[in-house]
């Protein structure tokens, strides 16, 4: 709210007036629900986080144009607070028709809310439409802006014909038509999604159309849609809770194939060149040797086999839309250990998807507070919005600066733990690390935190990896588990073991996930807690 400010640069009472109530209604509105259901801030509270970095990011942007272009000094000073104020309704309200079309919202008492019947004051539960149109939030906006746009905003805005038809052709989704407004929303939304999701989808995604990396992009999305069968007998792919894998030689040959039928010019003769334009723009994801090529094991109740796989992140594939049925099994990554050598003994975990919940979330009381501060995305070398983001360097705040301090200083004593617990407490505030979805590695139970292992600690050695850069890598996420011990921060069973065991069960899958319990949920987060109905303790 305080850089939103900063930006507009009027008077309290101006900003009060055309900025700070419009906020606070549309927070009143939009409440804990996410801003999709599993692309980019799809955790509780996503879309008050995406809306709030939208506007701050357009608002930044608009600083760089005078407006109208065409016009004299003199009535670009008139209009200009206009404009801004139409160029900040136009970021924030953008999505505000999914609340409308997309969600099912139910009350405590068992009545369904629509927009139009005012802010949610009661308990609630969501989920999201079956079989939704996608791009049907774009006409149904104008259900919900005049609850957060008043009558005297509404009043002033419409007393400047282009900024007022360019807001309006903006919030009907014809963006084509919303000129410089059209525009410069567009780019703050792509800043807040590439930051939440990672650059590189949303850069393969946007790669121009004639670009080697659009070609491999859009035979890998044809291949995998169209071609390929996955999680069965015989598949050449699985979809699990965290990555897409595919059989490497058969996506290679498939992708080459494919690119060849259509004449696209400079397709790689070999797979070993293929698999390295697909890891140089970011299409497929690293092994912790830097390669492309995964060894993993897929488990499917008695049966399993080892394959060579690609792995890449799903949304790459299907973005917004919705995905296939994860595979009920399990892909376990293979560590090449030399004969002589043994691995630490760790927990075995079924990595048994948690089932879709029939609601997105459990009971959450309204929530009308002020919004949480906004923190712009930071620039990536990689990233193609590299240019844009470097508007946005600032003084870091307490939350970049434990999160930095996390991924960039290593521990002068080596202390793998106390990193470790600063890069679990960064990642939940700032939701890099999701709670209580089918890929989280951080679940509710009991009133405290639950944290998956093996998974919770690869992430950590994936992510932070110049923490762990002197340790073998087949020993890394072990000695950041072990480490996380020494600082006993969680409860142990009665027999004095230190995994405790969830029993996840749902409308149709059942599973297990094992892990540490938390003694006090407040040395993570100081959030409330919601405990997940589809977890149960089975350990006493």
């Amino acid at each position: 709210m305080e850089r939103i400010w900063q930006y507009t640069a009027l008077s309290t009472e101006q900003f009060e007036q055309l900025y700070r109530q419009p906020l606070l209604r549309y927070a009143e509105y939009v409440q804990l629900l996410p801003a999709s259901e599993s692309h980019h801030h799809a955790y509780a509270g996503g879309m008050l986080d995406h809306g709030l970095e939208v506007v701050a990011t357009v608002l930044k942007l608009r600083q760089s144009h005078l407006l109208p272009a065409t016009a004299a000094p003199e009535d670009q000073a008139v209009q200009a607070d206009a404009w801004s104020a139409a160029i900040g309704y136009g970021a924030l309200l953008h999505d505000i028709g999914k609340v409308a079309v997309d969600l099912e919202v139910e009350c405590l008492d068992g009545r369904r809310w629509h927009p139009w019947h005012g802010p949610l004051e009661n308990p609630y539960r969501f989920r999201y439409v079956t079989g939704r149109d996608y791009k049907l939030h774009n006409a149904a906006a104008g259900l919900v802006f005049t609850q957060i746009l008043d009558r005297d905003i509404l009043d002033w805005l419409s007393a400047y014909p282009t900024p007022w038809y360019s807001l309006l052709y903006v919030l009907a989704g014809q963006y084509e038509h919303g000129g410089v407004l059209g525009e410069l929303v567009t780019q703050a939304d792509r800043i807040s999604t590439a930051q939440n999701i990672g650059g590189n989808p949303a850069k393969a995604l946007k790669a121009p159309v004639r670009s080697l990396q659009h070609h491999l992009l859009s035979a890998l999305r044809h291949l995998v849609r169209n071609e390929l069968k996955l999680n069965q007998a015989g598949a050449a792919g699985w979809l699990t809770n965290e990555a897409l894998w595919l059989v490497s030689k058969v996506a290679a040959d498939k992708i080459r194939a494919y690119l060849l039928a259509q004449s696209i010019d400079g397709v790689p003769s070999s797979n070993i060149a293929l698999f390295d334009e697909l890891q140089s723009h970011g299409l497929v994801e690293a092994n912790s040797e830097g390669k492309a090529i995964w060894k993993a094991t897929v488990i499917d109740g008695d049966w399993q086999q080892q394959f060579t796989f690609l792995r890449l992140q799903p949304s790459l594939i299907w973005a917004d839309e919705t995905r296939p049925t994860e595979f009920g099994g399990t892909v376990e990554p293979v560590l090449d250990v030399e004969p002589d050598q043994t691995l630490p003994l760790a927990p075995i975990v079924a990595n048994t998807p948690s089932p879709p919940a029939p609601y997105e979330s459990s009971l959450h009381n309204s929530r009308s507070s002020e919004p949480p501060g906004i923190y712009p995305p930071e620039a990536d070398d990689s990233d193609y919005l590299g240019p844009l983001l470097e508007l946005f360097e600032m003084p870091d705040s307490d939350q970049g600066v434990a999160l930095a301090n996390a991924r960039n200083t290593t521990d002068q004593n080596n202390d793998l733990g106390k990193h470790f617990l600063e890069w679990l407490r960064a990642s939940l505030q700032n939701h890099a690390l999701i709670i209580n979805d089918s890929r989280a590695k951080v679940h509710t139970v009991d009133d405290t935190y639950f944290l998956v292992t093996p998974g919770i600690f690869q992430r950590y050695a994936m992510e932070c990896q110049e923490q762990v850069v002197h340790i073998d890598s087949t020993e890394a996420w072990p000695s950041v588990q072990k480490s996380f011990e020494k600082l006993n921060l969680h409860n142990r069973k009665p027999n004095g073991e230190n995994i405790w065991t969830c029993q996840v069960q749902g409308p149709r899958k059942r599973g297990k996930l094992n892990g540490y319990l938390i003694k006090n949920p407040l040395e993570l987060s100081p959030d409330g807690l919601s405990n997940n109905p589809f977890l149960r303790l089975t350990d006493s």
